[in-house]
């Protein structure tokens, strides 16, 4: 697995039309997501079309809350290990909304967005545990990114944001990536 172009290599590629330009070109930071809809079910394309604006918000009565949401996050990664990237690394995704990391707000503008299909009050599966320390490994080395700033999107927006939840286990992804 490597970058090539902003793309990762290996993974699938749709893309998303909700991003745009870096101010300042910059990534030093690795957020860590989850999402799943509805929430807590899996291997849908429900994800990918929200990510691409083309989710039918009448399908289902919890979608009625996103039906004006404009979102994407770089990368998805599935219950099964499977990768899907919606906008290349030099691009801004719109995956962390109101935020900020060591006093810098606007975390958007210098991160890199990672969703894990899951729940915040979920666990994780194993594939996707090898597929993010894979990823993190190949992320950080590009961009030199230290440990300390692979965080959670409640790290970033507390009070706001739980995800990845209680079920994460940060002692593994950190000793695994860190090896």
């Amino acid at each position: 697995m490597q970058i090539h172009e902003g793309w990762l290599t290996g993974a699938r590629r749709i893309e998303s039309p909700n991003h745009d330009e870096r101010p300042a070109g910059e990534v030093s930071l690795i957020v860590i997501h989850c999402i799943s809809l509805p929430a807590g079910h899996f291997s849908n394309v429900h994800v990918e079309q929200l990510f691409t604006n083309c989710l039918d918000c009448d399908a289902h009565p919890d979608f009625d809350d996103i039906r004006e949401l404009r979102v994407s996050s770089h990368l998805f990664i599935r219950r099964d290990g499977s990768i899907i990237q919606f906008v290349p690394f030099h691009q801004r995704a719109w995956h962390a909304g109101e935020s900020s990391f060591a006093g810098r707000t606007q975390c958007n503008d210098f991160s890199i967005g990672v969703e894990l299909e899951g729940i915040d009050t979920g666990y994780f599966a194993e594939q996707q545990y090898r597929s993010l320390v894979e990823v993190c490994k190949v992320l950080m080395a590009h961009w030199d990114i230290p440990l300390q700033h692979l965080v959670g999107h409640s790290d970033i927006a507390p009070g706001r944001k739980t995800d990845p939840g209680s079920g994460f286990d940060w002692a593994r992804l950190r000793q695994e990536v860190s090896t």
